[in-house]
């Protein structure tokens, strides 16, 4: 008589081998690609981990000035390149490209006045030739002859400085027609940048005048 025994084939353990052996065969296949065990990064979360942190803005000029020089090392520039790049400027700014002038000589306002300077003959042109004819005045022995040049600096001074109150007035008073609707502060001290321009010569003019005496002005 045969007692009952347990049978060797166990139902689970054969369940589990059957499960071990699907992962094997699936882990063989070549279609089948393993879990990483965890989520995949955002692409600006790997990019900022890439770049690193972002440093903050220089508190001081000197600051400033240490981390341009920094660049400027790990960025090195040739000289050939640099005397290019000051020279397109250069050119930029004499021809009055708005971009590349100084800030007391961009806008359309201040162009107009210039070409308002430029397209008149000023007595005020004739100011950094007198001072040079003074300079040279004093270096004669003469008493008499440094008198007379004296007296006739100051005489041509005199009106020169009469030709800028009255020519400033006229400008700002024909930018304020010409812009009305430009803000105060855009055509403040007109008057004396036209002073200025004018009393300046004419080759030495910067940006260059872009109108001949007597040509007129452009609408």
């Amino acid at each position: 008589m045969r007692f009952l025994r347990r049978s060797t084939t166990d139902p689970a353990a054969d369940d589990s081998a059957a499960e071990a052996a699907a992962v094997d065969s699936t882990a063989t296949s070549k279609s089948y690609t393993p879990g990483k065990g965890k989520a995949t990064p955002k692409r600006r979360e790997a990019e900022g981990r890439k770049r690193g942190p972002v440093a903050a803005p220089p508190t001081s000029m000197r600051e400033a000035m240490k981390r341009n020089k920094e660049l400027r090392k790990a960025n090195p520039v040739s000289k050939e390149d640099r005397k290019e790049a000051a020279r397109v400027r250069r050119e930029r700014m004499m021809s009055g490209d708005d971009k590349y002038l100084p800030p007391r000589d961009k806008g359309p306002v201040k162009a107009y006045v210039r070409d308002l300077v430029d397209s008149r003959r000023n007595i005020l042109g004739l100011f950094m030739p007198l001072a040079i004819l003074v300079f040279l005045a004093l270096l004669v022995p003469a008493p008499a002859v440094q008198q007379y040049i004296t007296l006739v600096c100051m005489a041509m001074l005199l009106v020169m400085a009469i030709e800028g109150f009255v020519n400033g007035r006229k400008i700002s008073k024909l930018v304020r027609e010409r812009f009305p609707k430009e803000p105060s502060t855009a055509t403040r001290g007109v008057g004396w940048y036209a002073f200025v321009r004018a009393s300046q010569i004419r080759k030495l003019r910067v940006p260059k005048p872009r109108l001949k005496a007597g040509d007129p002005i452009p609408n």
